[in-house]
């Protein structure tokens, strides 16, 4: 599992107006809270925490917040954003035990579906029901994402969760809530099937009024 740190300020004031003046300092409030200790205000640099969030890991991965050389570790749980402006408002994070286990979602990476029998047929649309999937499982084994090969994949295939290929001691936890919750994650069908669905019924005129119309 890779190392991702990131270097962090404690916060002394809080509220509104504390939280304004950071951002117009170029720096983004945030807060980390759970496991035996007491939630602590931090702030950290919005310039690298902007190219940070660019990335995959920085949802699903196990990060390092240093404190002045403290690394606490912890998952991203919230990230709240400006709606129009590229300003990152707040941020959660939730400590982590190396013993207990942890829920988190990762994301799913579709490998050889350009070069696979579905992926390279014409009229055939291959579909992906998700794109990230909640795991259950130990800090030290949790993926940044999981890999699914289509490189068999044909018409009419139909790959569920139960099917994914999990490293060891990860889990999906809502298999164990019963096979209705199996759900498809990619579907491979016919294109037309599609637009047969979605084709608008010609409205038919009921003979009586026809006729009606016949006599006039």
């Amino acid at each position: 599992m890779a190392t991702h740190e990131i270097n962090v300020e404690s916060r002394a004031v809080e509220g509104k107006g504390a939280s304004r003046r950071l951002r117009l300092a170029g720096k983004i409030p945030a807060i980390v809270y759970g496991g035996e200790l007491q939630p602590v205000a931090i702030q950290l640099d919005h310039e690298k925490v902007w190219l940070a969030q660019q990335n995959e890991w920085f949802y699903s991965s196990i990060l390092d917040l240093s404190l002045g050389g403290d690394i606490q570790k912890v998952l991203l749980r919230d990230i709240q954003r400006h709606p129009f402006k590229q300003i990152i408002m707040h941020l959660d994070f939730q400590r982590v035990n190396a013993n207990e286990a942890l829920r988190a979602k990762v994301p799913l990476h579709f490998l050889n579906q350009e070069t696979s029998p579905a992926g390279k047929a014409a009229d055939v649309v291959v579909l992906h029901e998700l794109n990230d999937v909640e795991v259950s499982c130990l800090p030290k084994d949790l993926p940044e994402f999981i890999e699914i090969d289509l490189a068999n994949l044909v018409v009419g295939d139909i790959i569920h969760l139960s099917e994914l290929k999990l490293p060891a001691g990860v889990e999906i936890p809502e298999l164990k809530l019963g096979k209705e919750h199996d759900v498809a994650v990619v579907i491979a069908k016919h294109g037309k099937e599609d637009a047969e669905v979605d084709a608008p019924e010609t409205a038919e005129v009921p003979a009586t009024k026809a006729a009606k119309k016949d006599d006039k």
